[in-house]
């Protein structure tokens, strides 16, 4: 898979987020519920302080690698911490991470990145990885995913 190294400013974001681990049943149950709540009345499509329309999906908190637990979430850029009381308000780490760009189907698309993401041999930091989704057509998606790296 093809990438380029960044570096990006610090982003404040605010969203919902639940611990999983890839290897739990729920984890697709637990993930998509976020996207649902994201989606909803109440999700991020209508705080008014977001800095653009990007959907982010994002992962921290890794206990060691993408084997143990970590915290999944959904989000939003926002430019002030003026939100509703159901959101939590993170920061995206300024740093050092490597930039692919997936387009395909939303879900089949970023499924096989991960799968073979975890097959290179990446200086992962495990800090903060997320997806930043470009568009909102599920089946030509552009996504760009950002992996923190050492």
């Amino acid at each position: 898979m093809n990438y380029e190294i960044v570096n990006l400013e610090e982003k404040t974001i605010a969203g919902f987020s639940e611990r999983t681990n890839n290897a739990s049943p729920d984890m697709e149950k637990i993930i998509g519920g976020l996207w649902q709540k994201f989606y909803s009345p109440e999700g991020c499509f209508n705080l008014k302080n977001r800095v653009n329309s990007k959907a982010l999906g994002f992962y921290t908190d890794y206990d060691n690698n993408e084997k143990s637990d970590y915290t999944a979430g959904v989000a939003c850029e926002i430019n002030s911490k003026d939100v509703p009381d159901n959101f939590e308000i993170g920061k995206i780490p300024s740093g050092k991470y490597a930039r692919f760009i997936v387009v395909g189907h939303m879900v089949t698309a970023v499924q096989q990145f991960w799968t073979e993401l975890w097959q290179m041999n990446l200086e992962r930091s495990f800090i903060f990885d997320f997806e930043e989704y470009q568009n909102d057509d599920p089946e030509n998606a552009e996504i760009h995913i950002y992996i923190g790296l050492k």
